[in-house]
């Protein structure tokens, strides 16, 4: 059982060396471990090590000592219907409520993210325990998704905390929100930052330090050995652009707009835009998007060195981004589509990136999406999607 842990954690992306793993052992022989929840809390100590990966632990230990199914394709399909609905319920609230046989009013005092999961659980064919729930409802009466007993709030994920077991805890998956492969939250924003400070400026080692060439010659015996440093003059440039159009990028403006702020001090400048849905003939300065627009043309002024982050859901219709009149406002007729607009900018800046808050997994199956990504390479806008971009961006 505790090779198959070992081995599952390598599995999943959790980096455990052989070393951890034989300190564990040593801990397990000495008698500091004498139960599930003194392995629980010894094995994270001593084999992870960074809270980015704590929701993989938890998935992990409660499959291997509960039996928890671990996510799979099948589940990532699943993720995306509970979107969807979601999105029906937000366009028409009472229509979904009386399909689904339930009172809206249960509904309305649901969280977003709490729908999602009672949307989820509706979708799953259940076979397991019915104690007194209704149609695809799970144990203790008749809430939604009520497990354990009514929630006022929905639903809480793995029961009720009658004890505080290292299953139970491991099930509640309390650290979902640092996880590497979730979407970016308040909570997993300082670990976002340590991935953006790495984003600093690399150029030329082209200013002489006299003290440390003077320093190596001597050291050489006489032998003249120039030393040269990069100059702190010349610091990296960012140019900005955000979708903060529509309900579905929403949450996520404030906290890229956060996230960014904070890093200012890493930058000689960033400049920060704004459009809906996809680029067309404009960006705009304010966030309305009503005052102070940019000609996309006279991006050609910029310093090609300077790298372009685009942050979009990049999920729209079709003629959005084919179609010449695909701009929702009157006044961007140029004659060339969004996707031409795109090029234009992928093509000017040579390092230029699309950071997508939609899961990685859902990607495929919208069309839009998969046209940007190619035009732009496109990452997810979580822990491990920020660090791949910040390498790309970086990189020569």
């Amino acid at each position: 059982m505790f090779i198959e842990f070992f081995y599952k954690l390598q599995d999943v992306g959790i980096s455990v060396s052989p070393t951890s793993f034989l300190t564990l052992h040593k801990a397990m022989a000495s008698g500091l471990v004498n139960s599930i929840d003194d392995l629980y809390t010894a094995a994270r100590t001593i084999l992870v090590k960074s809270e980015k990966y704590f929701d993989l632990y938890d998935q992990v230990f409660a499959h291997i000592f509960d039996g928890a199914e671990l996510p799979d394709v099948d589940e990532m399909a699943l993720d995306l219907l509970a979107q969807s609905m979601l999105h029906e319920w937000l366009k028409d609230p009472k229509s979904l409520a009386d399909a689904l046989g339930v009172d809206e009013k249960k509904l309305n005092e649901m969280t977003p993210e709490e729908l999602l999961d009672y949307f989820k659980q509706r979708l799953k064919d259940q076979e397991g325990r019915h104690d007194g729930g209704s149609k695809w409802i799970g144990t203790g009466g008749t809430s939604p998704v009520g497990h354990s007993g009514v929630h006022p709030g929905g639903l809480r994920v793995g029961g009720g905390s009658r004890n505080r077991s290292a299953i139970k805890v491991a099930n509640e998956r309390r650290y979902k929100e640092y996880s590497v492969h979730g979407i970016l939250t308040k909570n997993s924003i300082g670990e976002a930052l340590k991935r953006l400070r790495n984003l600093v400026p690399q150029g030329a080692k082209d200013q002489l330090n006299i003290d440390a060439t003077i320093h190596q010659t001597i050291r050489n015996g006489g032998e003249i050995e120039l030393v040269f440093e990069r100059g702190i003059v010349d610091r990296l440039k960012i140019v900005l652009a955000i979708d903060n159009g529509g309900w579905s990028m929403e949450p996520h403006v404030d906290l890229v707009q956060t996230l960014f702020s904070y890093s200012k001090t890493q930058f000689k400048d960033i400049k920060t835009y704004f459009f809906h849905n996809t680029i067309y003939d404009l960006l705009w300065e304010d966030p309305a998007r009503y005052k102070q627009a940019v000609q996309i043309k006279d991006f050609d002024k910029f310093d090609p060195d300077t790298r372009l982050i685009i942050v979009g859901d990049a999920s729209m219709a079709p003629y959005e981004l084919m179609s010449t009149d695909g701009s929702i406002y009157a006044f961007e007729r140029s004659g060339r589509p969004s996707i031409e607009q795109l090029k234009f900018l992928a093509g000017y800046f040579p390092r230029a990136i699309w950071l997508n808050p939609i899961p990685a997994n859902h990607w495929q199956y919208t069309h839009s999406i998969n046209v940007i990504r190619a035009v732009f390479p496109m990452f997810e806008l979580s822990l491990d999607g920020l660090e791949k971009a910040v390498q790309y961006l970086m990189s020569r």
